[in-house]
C-alpha cells in the first residue's frame, strides 16, 4: 500500500499535469503520475492530434518518459480525470502497465475527490508479457 504522503504527492502531480493535456477533440483531459522505487515521480498527460488513433494516453506518456529516463521499479500510479467516477486505463495502457509496472498500486481519482484503488495486475488477469514468448 502506498504511503499517504506518497499518495498525496502522486495525486497532486497527476492533477497538475492534467492541466497540460492536449485534448482538443475529446476534451477529456487525463493526468498520470508514477512513483518509482527511488521515490521519483514521473508524469504524463494525454496528447491528441487530428489523426485520432495516433494520440497517446497519459499513462503511456508517463511510463515511456520514465523508462527512457531511467525509471524502473514502479510502485504506484495516480490517474486523475474529471469523469463522474474514477477512470480505469484503456486496454493499450493496461498492456504497457502490465509489462513494466504489474505490481504497482493504481490510485484512480476524479477531480471531485472520488477514489478507487486497485493493482495493475488485477486489471489484466492472465496478461501477456515477455514470458509468453518463450517456446
Amino acid at each position: 500500500m502506498t504511503r499517504p504522503d506518497d499518495e498525496a504527492r502522486l495525486v497532486a502531480a497527476a492533477a497538475e499535469v492534467r492541466g497540460r493535456a492536449i485534448c482538443p477533440f475529446s476534451r477529456f483531459a487525463v493526468g498520470c503520475a508514477m512513483l518509482d522505487d527511488q521515490g521519483r515521480i514521473w508524469t504524463g498527460a494525454n496528447v491528441e492530434n487530428a489523426s485520432y488513433t495516433l494520440g497517446l494516453c497519459a499513462e503511456r506518456v508517463a511510463i515511456f518518459h520514465a523508462l527512457t529516463h531511467g525509471g524502473r521499479g514502479f510502485t504506484a500510479a495516480a490517474i486523475v480525470t474529471a469523469a463522474k467516477s474514477p477512470t480505469s486505463p484503456c486496454g493499450a495502457c493496461r498492456q504497457i502497465l502490465y509489462e513494466y509496472a504489474r505490481d504497482a498500486e493504481l490510485i484512480l481519482v476524479t477531480t471531485d475527490g472520488q477514489t478507487l484503488r486497485t493493482r495493475v495486475r488485477d486489471l489484466l488477469p492472465h496478461g501477456f508479457d515477455a514470458g509468453c514468448l518463450d517456446p
